[in-house]
């Protein structure tokens, strides 16, 4: 299948790898020449516009947009709209808010399949996973694409009409902030309690059987080891939010009661506005832990 990949941030750049790894046809185009190097060198066809990257596709032309959120979607899109039609389809892969989705769905000729992503730089080797919104023709059509990035067939799914896909993304982060919480206030109260616990040992102990093993509980682990049992220099500040935001924004919309998620967001904000020192160890984990899934910089004291 021939792919058009629009943004090779660290996202984009695993969206085309795992295609081309799968033997799909890449033409490749980022603002950062670098990039397009690196995407060219791996067996990609390079474009230096979005007018060249759509005149390298055939007639049915399938583009994957992994542009950061907001006006560069926008942006992207009314520069490539002139060359779509009915039977061309867009992915948004980013984390655009799902009413975005929607109203890019309605004003986009072309079929618009709003697509969470999750999984961050692991994903090079893993694979994704994908929950996508908008026609059903449309997903069926990129079914071999979706089957090379995500983890597989089992890895994506349709969500359901326009925005859905987004939307399921949207409150996957709720969740994701809510379990981050949670981590940190359990191994805030082992390290300030009343024995001298080996933190990496008790994070690799649960993660061998226990009811809260997980991915997450891995990249404490990993804190652990590369940070030290009191993580060293890392500070007390947690960034993004965005995502928590809307998804909190929502559960008041919606009339649905959300206080973990509400409580973590609140967390995050907080962290922002203390002083110098180290602060709160549960914020400390949530820091080192969104490098370790999203390889996010880490605030260091």
């Amino acid at each position: 299948m021939e792919l058009g990949i629009v943004g090779l941030g660290r996202m984009g750049q695993i969206v085309a790898d795992r295609c081309l790894d799968a033997g799909h046809d890449v033409v490749a185009y980022d603002v950062d020449s670098d990039a397009v190097e690196e995407v060219t060198a791996a067996g990609a066809r390079p474009a230096e516009t979005l007018d060249e990257l759509a005149g390298e596709l055939g007639a049915e032309k399938r583009i994957w947009l992994m542009v950061p959120a907001g006006e560069p979607v926008d942006m992207a899109l009314e520069d490539l709209s002139e060359h779509l039609d009915g039977e061309d389809i867009v992915i948004d892969g980013g984390n655009s808010h799902f009413e975005d989705s929607v109203r890019r769905a309605e004003s986009t000729e072309a079929g618009y399949l709003d697509c969470g992503t999750s999984g961050g730089p692991a994903g090079a080797e893993l694979g994704f996973s994908l929950m996508i919104g908008g026609p059903e023709w449309a997903y069926e059509e990129c079914t071999p694409v979706f089957d090379a990035v995500a983890t597989g067939p089992d890895g994506h799914d349709r969500m359901g009409p326009s925005g859905s896909g987004h939307y399921v993304k949207m409150v996957h982060n709720g969740v994701e902030y809510a379990l981050m919480q949670a981590y940190g206030e359990g191994f805030e109260l082992l390290h300030n309690g009343r024995y001298d616990l080996d933190l990496e040992a008790v994070a690799r102990t649960w993660n061998n059987g226990a009811v809260i093993r997980s991915w997450l509980l891995e990249l404490c682990e990993e804190a652990f080891r590369e940070e030290g049992g009191d993580l060293g220099d890392v500070a007390d500040h947690v960034a993004g939010g965005s995502t928590g935001t809307w998804t909190v924004q929502e559960s008041l919309e919606q009339e649905v009661p959300l206080p973990l998620i509400y409580q973590a967001l609140a967390e995050r904000f907080a962290s922002r506005s203390t002083g110098d020192g180290p602060g709160r160890f549960s914020r400390r984990l949530a820091n080192r832990l969104r490098y370790g899934f999203g390889r996010h910089e880490i605030e260091r004291m």
